[in-house]
């Protein structure tokens, strides 16, 4: 039995691994951004091959799951402002590792300027509260929330309103699990 590895396939992939996963202090490498899922991933194309960018210290309002739920206030104003910077543009990944599976923390660099830090200074992120990649430093980040919060910039104009993406994330997991039990519930009672 005759096994070959695709060679084009594992090349771009080792390609990418090299790009990607190295410290960010030494690698930083131009593509393109080809499309912005929302206010805080992007997928890159550059070096013959594509990935997908979580933009590392933020998180932004969330996506609906369904067509019958409304997505997380500020989501589709996230995502515009965020396509508005960057989509069709060379830009800076610094990287930052794997977040998981087929995703890398990434820092989005524009002529210089921190796109991430930007997202958070108009009001359409929070700081990220998982965990972050090993020797990211979030005192900008979170300077940068504390400003537009002090001024009620973006999402920040909700005031006791807001809800965190990560706690909206938790919600909608529990609204699942119930819905989940209850289908369960109504199968036995048949």
């Amino acid at each position: 039995m005759n096994f070959r590895l695709p060679v084009r396939k594992c090349l771009k992939t080792l390609i990418l691994l090299v790009f990607l996963l190295f410290p960010s202090a030494l690698l930083a490498h131009q593509f393109k951004v080809i499309r912005v899922y929302d206010g805080d991933t992007i997928k890159v194309e550059g070096y013959g091959t594509q990935a997908v960018i979580r933009l590392v210290g933020i998180d932004a309002p969330e996506a609906r799951d369904t067509k019958r739920e409304p997505a997380q206030p500020y989501y589709q104003e996230a995502k515009r402002h965020l396509a508005s910077l960057i989509l069709n543009k060379s830009v800076e990944v610094e990287a930052h590792g794997l977040e998981r599976h087929d995703t890398y923390w990434g820092t989005i660099l524009l002529d210089g300027k921190n796109i991430n830090l930007e997202m958070l200074r108009k009001g359409l992120a929070e700081v990220y509260r998982g965990k972050s990649p090993e020797g990211v430093d979030l005192e900008p980040f979170i300077e940068a929330e504390e400003e537009a919060r002090a001024v009620k910039r973006g999402m920040w104009e909700l005031g006791d309103k807001y809800i965190s993406p990560q706690r909206w994330r938790m919600i909608r997991k529990a609204r699942l699990g119930l819905l989940l039990l209850y289908c369960a519930c109504e199968k036995k009672g048949k």
